[in-house]
């Protein structure tokens, strides 16, 4: 711990004379150093951890006391911080929510360099808002986080699905079901989608299906290959932490586009050979460090379930973009800065039970060719989605944008008296000043009720 104290202390030191943002990144402020694990607390089942601690040795390391994080993301290379700051959800968030619902505090060490403990009891406001806005409020230090028993294996099953509606119609179903772990999906085409099920399990099943090897199939790959000719469910046993990471090599399907674009045949032998690039780690610093991401489409968006149908037949048209995620998750309450769907949306009843669940959609593929046009099409997605209609109503639901004019113009458009009649005096207390992008924000995100379809 004094190691730890050390270390946040020269990180506030440094964030008290970088500002305003400096010029020369060797005047950037440092935290490499935080990524460690504290402690582990077997009685309080609690993990104290540093922001740079990784998702595979957060889960080695709680898994030697038999317990593990109740979200883990798929990539291991993602970090506890980067989950916290950065909405991160997975395929248990249908029961669990973000992952930042189960952090129980944080350090963090805010703009002026004072350092601070946040939580439900102490700064709860910073507690509540930290979570999803990319550390803009303050740098995550340490992390305070909730932790559940582990099982050995995940019972996981392939249900095959010939359409959209009926995909989706099952997916909420078995978000209901109190008996899964995990569920999430993928839409391979508009006839043939996947629902996945999981339950942690100590049964022992005989041989086990992996998918971190050289030698081991893509998750995607397998998961297609086992449904495609078959409408009966499919299951098979995998280790938790191979399950946990399934859609590493080849990031869930991204990592196909390298081989276009290097001419190289995508079969099982070159995936083989090549799969010390496939992994996420590298993949991703390969995209950074290339100018394929200028005209790549990266979108997650959180949608009400009645609008999943018109909003993949609008991505068929103007994407062709295959194949989607499907990840349904358990939608944090107010006040939050994560996504959130109008408050009559929020009580969906699904075979007589009341659930309170988006769906998140990953849109991840090429784009055009051409970098203008890429951009173009990437703002299409984003103003349809953000776009009210004569009634009040937005498309398919919102997404947070990023350029400043964007809130100017939807605050023009904003009815104030129907936002407070669905989401109440939360609206008043942060209604946009004439400035200040803070107030902006909190208040997009607090009248998020009256600009998403009802």
């Amino acid at each position: 711990m004094n190691t730890h104290r050390q270390a946040v202390s020269k990180v506030a030191t440094s964030v008290k004379h970088t500002r305003p943002r400096p010029a020369n990144p060797a005047d950037s402020v440092d935290i490499s150093s935080l990524s460690n694990i504290i402690k582990i607390d077997t009685t309080s089942r609690r993990a104290f951890v540093e922001p740079n601690v990784s998702m595979d040795h957060l889960v080695a390391s709680t898994l030697r006391h038999g317990l593990i994080p109740p979200v883990v993301m798929e990539f291991p290379g993602i970090t506890v911080g980067g989950a916290f700051a950065g909405t991160a959800g997975e395929s248990s968030s249908f029961k669990y929510g973000l992952f930042d619902k189960s952090v129980k505090s944080v350090g963090m060490v805010l703009a002026d360099g004072e350092v601070i403990q946040a939580s439900e009891e102490f700064n709860p406001d910073l507690f509540y808002g930290a979570a999803g806005t990319l550390g803009t409020l303050g740098l995550v230090t340490m992390v305070e986080l909730e932790l559940i028993e582990a099982k050995k294996f995940v019972k996981t099953t392939y249900h095959s699905r010939t359409s959209i509606k009926s995909t989706i119609e099952l997916i909420q179903k078995e978000s209901a079901n109190v008996s899964n772990d995990y569920v999430d999906g993928i839409l391979f085409s508009k006839d043939h989608g996947v629902v996945i099920t999981g339950e942690m399990t100590e049964e022992n099943p005989g041989p086990t299906q992996g998918f971190s090897r050289s030698t081991d199939p893509w998750f995607y790959l397998h998961v297609q290959e086992k449904t495609q000719s078959s409408s009966s469910s499919v299951t098979e046993f995998i280790p938790l932490p191979e399950y946990f990471f399934r859609y590493d090599r080849g990031g869930f399907w991204v990592g196909r586009s390298a081989f276009d674009y290097f001419g190289a045949p995508f079969n099982k032998l070159t995936r083989k050979f090549l799969d010390d690039f496939i992994h996420t780690r590298m993949l991703y610093e390969a995209l950074h460090a290339s100018t394929e991401s200028s005209r790549y489409i990266v979108q997650d968006l959180a949608l009400p379930y009645s609008t999943v149908e018109a909003f993949i037949d609008y991505t068929t048209k103007s994407f062709d973009i295959w194949p989607l995620w499907l990840c349904p998750i358990q939608q944090t309450q107010s006040p939050t800065f994560n996504p959130r769907i109008a408050p009559a949306q929020q009580q969906q009843q699904v075979d007589g039970k009341t659930t309170s669940q988006f769906i998140n959609i990953g849109l991840w593929g090429s784009g055009p060719q051409d970098r203008a046009a890429c951009m173009v099409l990437n703002r299409d997605l984003t103003d349809r989605t953000i776009l009210t209609d004569a009634d009040g109503d937005a498309k398919f639901a919102f997404i947070l944008s990023t350029r400043f004019d964007d809130y100017l113009s939807l605050w023009r458009g904003v009815d104030w008296q129907k936002c407070e009649e669905y989401v109440g005096d939360s609206v008043v207390m942060f209604r946009p000043a004439s400035s200040g992008y803070l107030d902006i924000t909190y208040g997009y995100l607090n009248a998020v009720g009256c600009i998403v379809e009802r």
